[in-house]
């Protein structure tokens, strides 16, 4: 068998559950040269990184998983991606604005870190508050915009859709859904786009069942910081994470809802808003405009003013 191409290195800032589970996942897909995890903890990310290397002979894959801690960034020079978890994950009724100023030093500091060693990187941005740190990474690393994203549409659209099969007892593999809009409160779910086999979403559910299945998936990481009382998701979302860096690194040009800067599009411009954007290496190659109701246009320029309000105050943060 030929032995497959590898290529590149892939920089996750925050080895907790959410960033080393990331490393994980990018490893196994075997296509990076490297992956490297770093984290102020010393030893933790040198740790795990041993860890997952050892796991190689059983899981077949040869991408060499390199820790580094102490808050150093030496070794993760000249990442083509770098994966910024960095923050304090939610505690049980706390909202993802309750850690917005805590997380903004944070993030604010690895993204000066980032510009300096790795000034061609592709930034997919994962702490929370998602969309004002996304806005706050792009200030601070000095980055063109579409070098800079958030995850946020992924994983809350694989919310929705496993929301929807579960009500249904169908296989995920037959839905498809859509959101839009910010993380958190003002998301805008797309039933428009939503199918089950091919059927309109409203043909084979019940609006009000729709509109609570939206909900759900509204509230969808508050529900899991509720049941674990310790920490928040991170299998989700470091799927969706992962899947991102992989479609930058294999310049795909995959289309993905993700954290985008939005400039004209829908009719919205200059703020960083979860759109569907054609994704490579270079970034974003351009946000993809679907088709939207009335209502959900209205609900997604709704999103963008309360986002624009709450990026503005990052700068200062």
């Amino acid at each position: 068998m030929a032995e497959r191409a590898r290529n590149g290195k892939v920089t996750v800032v925050g080895a907790g559950f959410y960033g080393s589970t990331t490393a994980l996942r990018l490893a196994e897909y075997d296509v990076f040269e490297t992956v490297v995890l770093t984290d102020i903890v010393e030893g933790r990310p040198e740790g795990l990184a041993l860890d997952i290397n050892q796991s190689r002979p059983i899981e077949g894959f040869e991408t060499r998983v390199v820790g580094v801690g102490g808050g150093s960034y030496e070794g993760t020079e000249g990442s083509d991606v770098v994966v910024i978890t960095a923050g304090l994950p939610r505690k049980p009724g706390m909202s993802r604005m309750d850690l917005i100023e805590t997380n903004a030093g944070i993030v604010r500091s690895v993204a000066e870190n980032v510009a300096r060693t790795s000034p061609d990187a592709v930034v997919i941005v994962v702490s929370n508050p998602l969309d004002e740190m996304t806005a706050l990474a792009q200030l601070a690393t000095g980055f063109p915009k579409a070098r800079v994203m958030g995850q946020a549409g992924m994983l809350d659209t694989a919310r929705f859709t496993n929301n929807v099969a579960e009500e249904l007892g169908v296989p995920v593999g037959s839905v498809r859904t859509l959101t839009l809009g910010s993380h958190g409160d003002t998301m805008v779910p797309v039933p428009s786009r939503c199918t089950v086999d091919g059927k309109p979403l409203a043909d084979v559910l019940a609006a009000d069942r729709i509109a609570h299945l939206v909900d759900r998936t509204r509230n969808g990481g508050a529900e899991v910081v509720a049941l674990l009382k310790t920490g928040s998701a991170y299998y989700a979302p470091s799927a969706a994470a992962a899947r991102m860096a992989r479609a930058v690194i294999e310049d795909s040009g995959a289309v993905m809802p993700v954290c985008a800067w939005v400039d004209g599009e829908y009719g919205i411009t200059g703020v960083y808003l979860g759109v569907e954007a054609e994704i490579g290496r270079a970034g974003v190659r351009r946000v993809v405009e679907g088709d939207l109701s009335d209502s959900e246009l209205a609900g997604l320029r709704e999103a963008a003013e309360a986002v624009r309000a709450k990026q503005a105050d990052v700068a200062d943060l």
